[in-house]
């Protein structure tokens, strides 16, 4: 077993005992209710859920400030969440944070640093956050909040005493960090546009600032995806400081249907026509999956365009393309004959298929809203043509024809696009930036540290 130094993050509710003996039910949907909320965040800031047993959390971070930021912004969340319920009903976190040593294998992590972190959630107040000696050096100049020392405290099988501190926001009604994700309008008027084949384009923007223009990708809906688990978290937290331009591809969600041409050539037109209806000068360029080939494409068309690339889990050749073995051809083969066969059908079995290589990692709830995101966005025969026109893309001849600032990034057990075909697409783009992700899902879950680490990596490149 291997050692690190590590944030640890402890919470549990005061009094959950006597909430559970007075109304189980009731109790256990509030819980749910508020898990839904704050445990996204910790991913969000760079963390990893280890434990979220019974009315508990146990998360680990890199990043001592990351942990105490979300800790804050966990009980200013919680105390707005608790102003209509009545007081003997309100659920109050407290929380404790270590900085220390732990042993880690691949699912579990163990220690004193551990064990100091669930002492100081102990004496925390409900609604509070306790604090030792070792992150209080590290965050009381970083972070914007009160400290109050509460001085040495000891603990049952802790050797030595703790100091303690307690932590509260500096202004009780801000969020640490970023501004909250209400204050992120997400309300969009979605417009239309005619490619040049006629086919109509439903896009639409979000946000404010410089403008980042999404290319379009498998299984979009301009307006179901800012209210799934799948999309929502990711245009909103690109939303905040960027003017996000989407669009449904053609064949997908509100663009039309039933067309002629489901094409790469097509694809790279349909975000031309976009760029033009939207008459964005310059803007940052960002793909996804099978959109990569396409911002890949238009970036060597129209260099003076494209202030960035950033590209995630993609690829410069298609399945068919980097099929090398019989067995790779015969996969490929079979799994179009099963689209064609059960696509439509209101059994999500056969999308399930999908769902499980886009993302091996979602909660029940997030693979039901893929498999019926599926089913919605596309029909059976689009789908097939679709996942035929990106079997065949193959821009690996444009690599070298990039002259963008270009970020790439990819997950490193990403099951459904392998992680050698994004290296061999930074390493053939001149200059570009290639930064591995830890995690294996091929979407983004708002919950894994993936997805923060894709957030501080695009934040940064696109300020650069």
């Amino acid at each position: 077993m291997r050692r690190r130094l590590a944030a640890i993050l402890a919470a549990d509710i005061a009094g959950y005992s006597r909430l559970m003996g007075e109304d189980e039910t009731a109790t256990v949907r509030d819980l749910k209710g508020h898990q839904a909320v704050i445990l996204p965040l910790v991913g969000r800031y760079g963390g990893r859920i280890i434990d979220t047993a019974g009315d508990g959390i146990l998360a680990e971070f890199p990043s001592v400030i990351g942990a105490a930021e979300c800790a804050i912004e966990i009980q200013t969340i919680m105390a707005k969440r608790n102003e209509e319920v009545p007081e003997h009903r309100r659920m109050l976190f407290r929380i404790g944070i270590n900085l220390g040593d732990v042993i880690h294998d691949e699912n579990r992590i163990y220690g004193d640093g551990i064990n100091v972190a669930a002492r100081l959630e102990g004496i925390a107040e409900p609604g509070g956050i306790c604090i030792s000696r070792q992150v209080f050096d590290q965050v009381n100049r970083a972070v914007k909040a009160d400290f109050q020392a509460l001085g040495p405290r000891s603990f049952k099988n802790i050797a030595q005493p703790v100091d303690v501190f307690t932590v509260a926001p500096s202004d009780p009604g801000a969020r640490p960090g970023a501004p909250a994700a209400s204050t992120v309008d997400l309300k969009q008027e979605i417009r239309f546009c005619t490619a040049r084949d006629g086919v109509q384009l439903a896009y639409s923007m979000v946000g404010q600032g410089p403008p980042l223009m999404k290319t379009g990708n498998w299984m979009t809906h301009l307006e179901y995806d800012l209210e799934s688990p799948i999309w929502r978290h990711l245009y909103r937290e690109l939303a905040k400081a960027r003017t996000l331009i989407r669009y449904d591809a053609r064949g997908n969600g509100l663009s039309d249907r039933t067309v002629d041409d489901i094409s790469f050539d097509a694809f790279v037109g349909d975000l031309e026509a976009v760029v033009e209806a939207t008459k964005v000068g310059r803007f940052a360029l960002f793909g996804i999956s099978q959109g990569c080939a396409v911002a890949i494409a238009y970036a060597v068309r129209h260099p003076e365009r494209v202030t960035h690339l950033v590209l995630y889990g993609g690829y410069a050749e298609g399945r068919a393309k980097r099929a090398r073995s019989a067995a790779e051809k015969d996969e490929n083969a079979a799994m179009l004959t099963l689209m064609r066969l059960g696509w439509g059908k209101e059994n999500p079995a056969f999308r399930q298929l999908f769902t499980s290589q886009f993302m091996p990692g979602a909660s029940k709830e997030q693979a039901d809203w893929f498999n019926e995101l599926q089913r919605v966005t596309v029909s059976p025969e689009a789908a097939v043509r679709i996942i035929e026109a990106t079997n065949e893309t193959d821009v690996t001849a444009l690599l070298q024809r990039v002259n963008v600032p270009t970020l790439v990034m990819h997950a490193r057990d990403d099951a459904r696009v392998p992680f050698e075909a994004g290296r061999r697409m930074a390493a053939g783009i001149p200059g570009a930036r290639f930064v591995t992700l830890h995690g294996r899902n091929h979407l983004f879950l708002e919950t894994e540290p993936a997805f923060g680490q894709f957030l501080e990596q695009t934040r940064s490149f696109l300020a650069s």
